[in-house]
């Protein structure tokens, strides 16, 4: 995106002086008008007129254009420039089962999730932050990307649709350490975000995508959703395709969690409510500082030479017409 600017304005305020240079020519045009001795060598009256015309108005075409080259016109990009290595790398992992519409957070889990989530990332202005979503199996939403507005727009887009029913932990995880393996940031993050217990076999254990993130000096920060005992669960359809929910004791596999973070160097906590959520992405937010410095780099197009030739181009031309008229005259 282009912007505009003038480099000094105040030398527009020159045209103040214009005003009463006009003005003062008006009222002497008024009182004396303009003594021709002859048109004789004239073919027709309306080449004299616009002669005239362009002798009255050339001088403030050269006076208006100098004044605009002095005030130097310019357009200007501004890029980023930022150094990834003192930055932090951030992979959020969510949990999109079906279960994660339980009403136990308000309206349900995801919804709460996808907004303070949402909030993490613009809290996060000078990191690279990435999404994998996960149920049964686990894919890339957004790699890690220092476009925010990308991430927000997908979080919230976040659903189970498309995903075989189930929860695959280490999936999950596995792919965000995937996406961080090749990461130069001076600190390496998951946020891995479950309501449940792992459920698909033959998928891969949570604890060894953890010693693959550990291997790669990639910390694991991970939330258990769900309220303590029982939450209302979408548990079967209806003959219109509507959830049926119904009460369900909230099972959430904590040992493994815990297990996966301390192996790795992170914490686990327990979100058993928006407000604790809320405060653990805060927590979470104060832990992982980031150090990198964003600068910004102007690149500038200068317009004034333009100007410059028009008071130039203009000056020969008053020049020519004033001898050619007045050869003609005399």
């Amino acid at each position: 995106m282009f912007n505009f600017e003038f480099y000094s304005p105040w030398f527009l305020l020159l045209f103040l002086l214009l005003i009463p240079v006009f003005f003062k020519d008006v009222s002497k045009q008024k009182k004396k008008g303009i003594k021709v001795p002859t048109v004789q060598h004239m073919k027709s009256s309306g080449g004299i007129h616009l002669v005239l015309f362009l002798l009255k108005i050339s001088k403030y075409i050269i006076l208006s254009a100098l004044i605009i080259a002095m005030a130097r016109p310019r357009t200007f990009t501004v890029s980023q420039d930022r150094d990834d290595t003192k930055g932090v790398d951030i992979m959020l992992s969510i949990d999109v089962s079906l279960s994660m519409l339980a009403k136990d957070l308000s309206p349900d889990r995801i919804t709460a999730l996808k907004d303070i989530a949402a909030k993490f990332v613009n809290k996060r202005p000078n990191d690279r932050i990435g999404v994998v979503a996960y149920a049964a199996e686990a894919f890339t939403k957004v790699p890690v990307t220092s476009d925010h507005q990308v991430v927000v727009d997908e979080i919230k887009n976040l659903n189970s649709a498309g995903l075989e029913p189930g929860t695959a932990i280490g999936e999950g995880l596995a792919v965000a350490v995937n996406h961080l393996v090749k990461s130069k940031a001076k600190s390496k993050v998951i946020i891995l975000m479950t309501d449940g217990v792992s459920n698909i076999e033959n998928a891969i254990p949570p604890m060894a995508a953890a010693e693959l993130a550990k291997n790669n000096n990639i910390k694991v920060y991970s939330i258990g959703i769900g309220t303590n005992g029982y939450a209302l669960m979408p548990t079967a359809q209806d003959i219109f395709g509507d959830l049926i929910f119904t009460e369900t004791e909230v099972t959430i596999d904590e040992n493994t969690l815990r297990e996966v973070s301390q192996t790795t160097g992170g914490k686990y906590f327990r979100a058993t409510s928006n407000s604790s959520l809320e405060e653990i992405y805060d927590e979470i937010n104060q832990l992982e500082k980031s150090d990198v410095k964003v600068s910004k780099l102007y690149n500038y197009q200068e317009y004034f030479k333009i100007f410059l030739w028009i008071a130039l181009g203009m000056l020969v031309i008053d020049a020519l017409l004033r001898w050619v008229f007045y050869k003609i005259l005399s």
